[in-house]
């Protein structure tokens, strides 16, 4: 995992280099993942489609995110195909800037003693088929698969996580790649802050609250393994079949 430094995006990084329980390793310029795309420089155009060959963007945010916040510059790259897939149940405006707050209001009696976990389990269990189409539109990109939401961390950390899982990238590197975001989440928070679409949607806690807890993703994959016999076990479930995985899995660890 590597970070790549762009100006109008704070949490962005290629989830190459990682390695799986059989020894292989994940190729880079394959699996990015990233924060709101809304204020990338031409620069950082350049630098994702030019010299690291994005053509997928799954944008996880919701249709209320989507039109508040308008085309973004990627939008306008005729290359970059743009897929969007939100993972939330439709309540009304929400956002999921803060997922702990929707966790604290609708998920705690999911998971209690992780209600985040609960939020998490509640993308499974409420959008199944939006899970299931990210994770096959990245297996298909012919390039590097973008995968967003709007800070990076809880949709996009989901959704990642079961990538990685599938291409059998170890539990410990797949949760250390979920709290890696910790090391830039009042960079996060300050850009979702300045927006009119996420400030309302952001309390005052200290940002250090705001950081993913290693224990938060671990719960969350032992309630899958608990009650789907794991996560290819829910991908079957849910029609991603034996040649879905095949085809991750080459995308992910085929150089």
């Amino acid at each position: 995992m590597s970070w790549i430094e762009l100006d109008g995006a704070v949490n962005v990084r290629d989830l190459g280099s990682l390695t799986t329980d059989d020894g292989q390793t994940t190729v880079p310029g394959r699996l990015l993942r990233a924060d709101n795309l809304q204020d990338l420089s031409p620069a950082d155009v350049r630098k994702l489609v030019g010299e690291i060959g994005v053509t997928t963007v799954v944008d996880l945010r919701s249709p209320v995110e989507v039109e508040s916040e308008g085309p973004g510059p990627l939008t306008r790259v005729s290359s970059v195909r743009h897929v969007h897939l939100s993972v939330l149940p439709e309540y009304g405006r929400a956002t999921d800037a803060t997922a702990e707050a929707l966790a604290v209001r609708r998920d705690g009696d999911r998971y209690p003693a992780d209600p985040l976990a609960g939020h998490y389990l509640g993308y499974l269990e409420d959008r199944p088929e939006q899970v299931v189409a990210a994770l096959r539109t990245v297996a298909q990109a012919p390039g590097a698969a973008l995968v967003h939401c709007a800070a990076g961390k809880d949709r996009t950390g989901v959704v990642v996580a079961l990538a990685l899982t599938v291409a059998g990238v170890g539990r410990d590197t797949v949760i250390d790649d979920y709290t890696a975001t910790a090391e830039r989440i009042s960079a996060v928070l300050r850009r979702l802050r300045a927006s009119k679409t996420y400030a309302g949607d952001l309390d005052t806690r200290p940002d250090d609250d705001h950081k993913p807890r290693a224990r938060t993703m671990r719960a969350f994959l032992e309630q899958i393994d608990a009650c789907y016999g794991g996560v290819l076990g829910w991908l079957s479930g849910h029609g991603f079949g034996p040649g879905d995985v095949q085809a991750l899995r080459a995308k992910l660890l085929t150089a």
